[in-house]
C-alpha cells in the first residue's frame, strides 16, 4: 500500500479540488454519527477502521468497506505502524447507473482486499484526476464499480439506496453551508409545499434543523479532518458566527471536539 500512500501524498501536496479525500491520524480517533449521504468506498491503507454502535466491523489496511448512503453511523480510526491512512471516495447516485440493476434488498455494506487489479484502478484514479477536469471525473468513478462487479462484488448493485428526501436536503445545504435556508426556499427548491416538506421529513423521523445541522456539521468535520483552516475559519465556513457555538454543537453530534480530532493528527 506504500505505492498508493505515497501516490495520495504528492496529488495532495499539488492539487486542491479534488474526487477523493484523505483522513489521517496517529492516534485513535473516535468519532460519532458519522453522516454517509452519499456511497462511500474507504480504502485503508495504514491502520485499522471499526464501524458500528459495538465496532463490529473492522476494516484492516490493505483491505476496503463500501458503505451505502446511510444516515449516521460510528467509526474508530485507529493507526497502524506510525500512523491510521484511509483513501475516501463518494459516489453520486448516477455512477451506478453503469451497473445492473438488482432486485435485492439493499446492503448497509460490503468488504473486500485490495487485490493488485483494484489496487491499479486507485492509481489511475489518483494519478487522473490531477490532470482531469470535474467533468470527467464520474467516467473513473463507473470504471471503479465496474471493476469491483467484474471481481465478483455482485453486492455493488445493492449498496445504493434512492435518495431520500433527507438525502436530497442535505445535498442541497450541503452544497451551500454558510447559507441558513429556510423552509419555504428548501420547498421551493423541490417543487413542494412547505408543509408536505415538514410532514415527509416527519415520516422519517426528522425535522429541518437536524438535516442543517447534520449537512454543515459533517462538512466541518470533512474540513477538520482534511484541512489546515483554523477552527474558527471552520466555523465561518460552515455558517457559524461563533467559534464556541460550532464547537459545542459539533460535540454534542460527533462525541468530540473539533481541537480533539486535531490534536491526534500532530505528530510529537
Amino acid at each position: 500500500m506504500h505505492e498508493l500512500i505515497n501516490t495520495t501524498r504528492k496529488i495532495l501536496q499539488e492539487n486542491t479540488d479534488l474526487p477523493f479525500s484523505v483522513y489521517t491520524s496517529v492516534e485513535v480517533q473516535n468519532i460519532f454519527n458519522v453522516p454517509i449521504i452519499k456511497p462511500l468506498l474507504v480504502c485503508v491503507l495504514n491502520g485499522c477502521k471499526r464501524l458500528g454502535e459495538q465496532k463490529d466491523i473492522s476494516c484492516y489496511a490493505g483491505n476496503f468497506i463500501f458503505l451505502s448512503n446511510s444516515p449516521k453511523i460510528n467509526m474508530r480510526n485507529i493507526p497502524g505502524s506510525n500512523e491510521y491512512f484511509a483513501l475516501l471516495i463518494d459516489f453520486d447516485f448516477t455512477d451506478f447507473e453503469c451497473l445492473p440493476v438488482s432486485q435485492n434488498p439493499i446492503i448497509t455494506h460490503f468488504q473486500g482486499s485490495i487485490d493488485p487489479l483494484l489496487k491499479n484502478t486507485l492509481q489511475q484514479f489518483l494519478s487522473w484526476s490531477a490532470v482531469a477536469s470535474p467533468e470527467l471525473w464520474p467516467l473513473r468513478r463507473k470504471e471503479i464499480l465496474q471493476v469491483l462487479l467484474h471481481q465478483g462484488y455482485q453486492q455493488v448493485c445493492r449498496i445504493m439506496e434512492s435518495p431520500s428526501l433527507s438525502h436530497k436536503l442535505h445535498t442541497i445545504i450541503g452544497q451551500d453551508v454558510a447559507t441558513d435556508f429556510s423552509a419555504t426556499e428548501l420547498a421551493n427548491m423541490l417543487a413542494m409545499s412547505e408543509s408536505t416538506l415538514r410532514r415527509r421529513l416527519q415520516s422519517e423521523g426528522l425535522n429541518l434543523q437536524t438535516i442543517k445541522d447534520r449537512a454543515k456539521l459533517g462538512f466541518g468535520l470533512h474540513l477538520v479532518q482534511t484541512s489546515n483552516d483554523p477552527v474558527g475559519r471552520i466555523a465561518e465556513r460552515c455558517g457559524y458566527l461563533s467559534q464556541s457555538r460550532f464547537t459545542e454543537k459539533f460535540k454534542q453530534l460527533f462525541g468530540v471536539t473539533p481541537s480533539e480530532i486535531r490534536k491526534t493528527q500532530l505528530r510529537e
